[in-house]
């Protein structure tokens, strides 16, 4: 409507424009060809004008056709109640081959264990682990959707096929004796595993193994490729591989650091590309942006940090924004916000989201802009505890959540819920806590 509107309102115009200024022009051009054509020339130099209104305009709907469709996600099923009940920490979505295919999704639990879903109807098919240590995420391969990663406590990173019947791994990647992992990710070319580590007296890690030739060696044990030791001293809470180009990561910690590095450079330093500080304990992150050349942070005090890699080599400053505390910037009505999830970039929007919530489990989906944060919508009458995990789905735009109320969610624009298993009111308690510490106040960013 508002397009149509700008499009009468220019004819409008137009028409006023050469009711105005013809008989001024008749009068003060003895020239008959400009007189003849000056008509021509405002409606020529209008209309480019209207197509430029009406681009920007068509823009701001794209951006408003997809806050609309978040808004408007609805239950569409809910997992059947583990025997097992537990916080559901991570969750992860394989990346099917073929359109319309089944798809798996992945979960890591506070019980130490690894549950593998049918994505179309949440029912639980496979389960690993659950004596391996506290897992720290799970990831699917990107190039062959039956393999699926996650990391562990106890110092390695493993690797099963969920194809198979066996509870035993097809690959095993061994981290050094003192190791103990709570993140992880792997590249988007499958070729590196990175993992990082708690911090061990003065030292943190990031461990590396190559992920070539998985399958023909199953069951063996890898050792690693090498690790940094220099860029971060405290707990690395999260690891995220650059969605396309598979040579670039970026690590954050309880020191606060946010480091990009490019893995083939040949040492630590000369892979460090970019230090940002968060100023806080950073709990989440990922890239956003047009080729992906932005990177954003959560952090555990709940705040929010935006960068901008693109202008590194510039004179512009890095930082699109940077939010103390975003429950006290993002205004929800009859509904409070407690915390962050996480984010995900809409890449048809262009635009980057982040994912929040209540404690009674509702879930707030916010929008980013430079100019700050705003509110989407809320999804209510799911969880009815703190949520814990999500994934977004851009093929057919659904989600998936997860948290402490043990149950896992599709949510999908307009669905009716088919599931029979009713919301149970179920807050559980969990070994797992929330790695919070202190970050050093003092540390400062050592590049631009």
């Amino acid at each position: 409507l508002s397009l149509q509107q700008d499009v009468i309102a220019g004819f409008l115009y137009a028409i006023l424009i050469l009711v105005l200024f013809h008989p001024v022009v008749d009068l003060i051009d003895n020239f008959n060809l400009t007189y003849k054509y000056a008509p021509l020339i405002i409606i020529t130099l209008l209309g480019f004008y209207l197509l430029q209104v009406a681009g920007e305009a068509g823009e701001m709907t794209a951006v408003e056709k997809v806050e609309e469709q978040l808004a408007g996600l609805r239950i569409a099923r809910r997992c059947v109640p583990s025997e097992e009940p537990a916080y559901l920490l991570d969750i992860h979505t394989s990346s099917s081959a073929q359109a319309g295919s089944s798809r798996w999704v992945a979960v890591s639990c506070s019980n130490e264990s690894l549950r593998v879903y049918d994505r179309d109807t949440l029912r639980c098919l496979r389960q690993y682990g659950g004596r391996g240590g506290v897992l720290a995420g799970v990831r699917f391969a990107h190039t062959c959707d039956s393999l699926v990663f996650s990391a562990c406590s106890q110092g390695t990173v493993k690797c099963w096929d969920v194809r198979s019947a066996t509870q035993e791994p097809v690959q095993v990647f061994s981290g050094y004796p003192s190791n103990v992992f709570i993140s992880f990710d792997v590249s988007c070319s499958d070729l590196i595993v990175c993992a990082g580590t708690e911090k061990v007296e003065k030292d943190s890690f990031l461990v590396f193994w190559d992920a070539r030739g998985i399958t023909d060696c199953v069951s063996a044990s890898k050792e690693p490729l090498g690790v940094y030791s220099e860029s971060h001293n405290d707990d690395i809470t999260k690891i995220c591989f650059h969605p396309i180009e598979p040579n670039l990561v970026v690590s954050g910690s309880t020191d606060g650091l946010v480091n990009v590095f490019d893995i083939n450079k040949d040492n630590e330093d000369d892979a460090l590309i970019s230090t940002c500080n968060s100023d806080s304990s950073v709990s989440s992150l990922g890239w956003s942006g047009e080729d992906y050349k932005q990177v954003y942070c959560m952090t555990h005090d709940e705040g929010f940090c935006w960068w901008d890699m693109a202008q590194l080599d510039t004179e512009e400053p890095i930082t699109l924004l940077h939010v103390l505390d975003v429950r006290e910037s993002v205004c929800t009505e009859n509904h409070s916000l407690h915390y962050l999830v996480g984010g995900f970039y809409h890449e048809k929007a262009g635009k980057l989201f982040l994912m929040g919530g209540t404690s009674t489990g509702d879930i707030h989906l916010i929008s980013c802009s430079t100019d700050g944060l705003s509110l989407v919508g809320t999804l209510c009458g799911g969880h009815s505890a703190t949520v814990r995990s999500f994934c977004w789905s851009p093929t057919d735009e659904s989600l998936l959540t997860g948290g402490e109320d043990a149950q896992l969610l599709l949510w999908k624009p307009g669905a009716v819920e088919r599931s029979l298993t009713k919301k149970a009111s179920l807050k559980i308690s969990s070994s797992v806590q929330k790695r919070v510490r202190v970050h050093n106040t003092s540390l400062k960013s050592r590049k631009k």
